[in-house]
């Protein structure tokens, strides 16, 4: 299969040890301590990195999905080691969020996600919607009282709620299918997608868990029952709109070009991160990426109506995603990421590869993904960790202060010489 490569802007690698000397100025802290790695020292800093007030980022981003980092993060490693047009990237790009971050900051881009969802949800925000024409597109969808969703979902909606799901689910199915898809279908995917289920008024569900986890018929069923709470209807055109109008709020001018620009030069995969095959060899300057911790989130669980709505199967994606019960078998599959990362980074890149604390923190991935680093042939410029302060994130997944979990990121940094 033919390489897909993105011309170069004229740009002179950077120093390697100048680049490195410098990390620390640019972190504005010492190293709290060094690792050793197979003979490789390797410095570790500790600070919160971006600050509370900086969490307000731009709100495109906006799109739920499980286990995203903040945008922040993927933001402090392009605007530190990229410049205007250079290309970034992310194997595992979920939600989208580096790439996303790098089209407002006018880079160009290269997404992949084995979830077929990941391209879904980002790809439509590079070409964001006139309201005003959204709102003439939404008017002319197909309703009526014969649709049927095919599965028993009234424990989420009520009847009218789910015949207009239906409709927008069959409109955009038959607009595929004829090729006749535009950037306002995509637009309306990737919000109904996104505001299927969820906690507030502004879904089309009853109450239910957070968006980017779909409970099963039988659990809303308890959810119900416990709340004695029955589905209220939900006009989804208007709650499409009010999302769309919430999603642009504070997009300028020159943010929707910049993400225009990028999206007309992007490459979106749907590839296992190890066989990249369509990106050409030394074209990436930066890698953000937060890949599959283990076996702690469960894909298909979560997102089994989203898979519903737009017609994918959630077994065969399920079993496409890398999820790992052991440590050894992930770092067996990192391993092969890594080599394609080496392969794919121009001389003078950079990998900012985040993981976590997982298994109740007795486990800091940062220390069994270096060596994969080193081992791929990249350099490694330090280890970053990132302290936050608590967030209601955190108690979903279990953890009651900062001392493992999901707030504290670990970024074990690269260089290719």
């Amino acid at each position: 299969m033919a390489r897909i490569g993105l011309r170069l802007s004229a740009r002179e690698p950077a120093d390697a040890e100048r680049t490195t000397a410098s990390l620390s100025s640019v972190l504005r802290s010492p190293a709290r301590d060094r690792v050793s790695f197979n003979g490789h020292e390797v410095p570790k800093y500790v600070r919160e990195f971006w600050t509370s007030k900086q969490r307000q980022a731009s709100s495109i981003n906006e799109i739920s999905y499980r286990a995203c980092f903040k945008p922040q993060l993927p933001r402090f490693f392009i605007q530190w080691l990229t410049q205007a047009n250079d290309i970034v990237y992310d194997p595992f790009s979920g939600r989208g969020t580096t790439v996303i971050e790098a089209g407002l900051l006018a880079r160009r881009i290269v997404s992949n996600d084995a979830n077929p969802l990941s391209a879904l949800l980002a790809r439509p925000r590079f070409s964001p919607p006139n309201p005003d024409k959204l709102e003439e597109r939404l008017s002319q969808l197909p309703f009526n009282n014969d649709l049927r969703p095919g599965i028993e979902l009234s424990m989420f909606f009520h009847p009218k709620t789910l015949e207009e799901i239906v409709g927008i689910r069959n409109y955009l199915a038959e607009r595929r299918y004829a090729g006749q898809e535009d950037h306002i279908d995509q637009w309306i995917r990737m919000v109904a997608s996104n505001r299927l289920t969820g906690h507030s008024a502004g879904f089309f569900s009853v109450y239910t868990l957070p968006p980017n986890q779909a409970v099963s018929p039988e659990s809303q069923i308890k959810i119900n029952d416990r709340l004695h709470q029955q589905p209220e209807y939900r006009d989804t055109s208007k709650i499409i709109l009010k999302k769309t109008r919430s999603l642009l709020r504070n997009l300028t001018a020159s943010q929707s070009r910049n993400l225009r620009r990028a999206g007309n030069t992007g490459i979106f995969l749907t590839k296992d991160a190890s066989h990249t095959d369509e990106i050409a060899s030394e074209i990436v300057q930066l890698t953000v990426t937060s890949p599959p911790f283990l076996d702690i989130v469960q894909y298909s669980k979560d997102n089994w109506l989203r898979c519903w709505f737009n017609g994918l199967d959630v077994d065969k994606i399920s079993k496409q995603i890398t999820m790992s019960k052991t440590l050894e078998d992930w770092r067996m599959k990192m391993r092969d990421v890594f080599q394609e990362l080496f392969r794919v980074t121009r001389s003078g890149g950079w990998v900012a590869f985040e993981v976590g604390e997982v298994r109740n923190g007795t486990i800091n991935l940062d220390e069994h993904v270096v060596p994969l680093g080193l081992e791929a042939g990249f350099e490694c410029a330090g280890i970053l960790i990132n302290q936050q302060t608590f967030t209601k994130t955190a108690n979903i997944w279990g953890i009651k202060n900062n001392s493992s979990g999901t707030n504290t990121n670990r970024i074990a940094l690269f260089y290719k010489a």
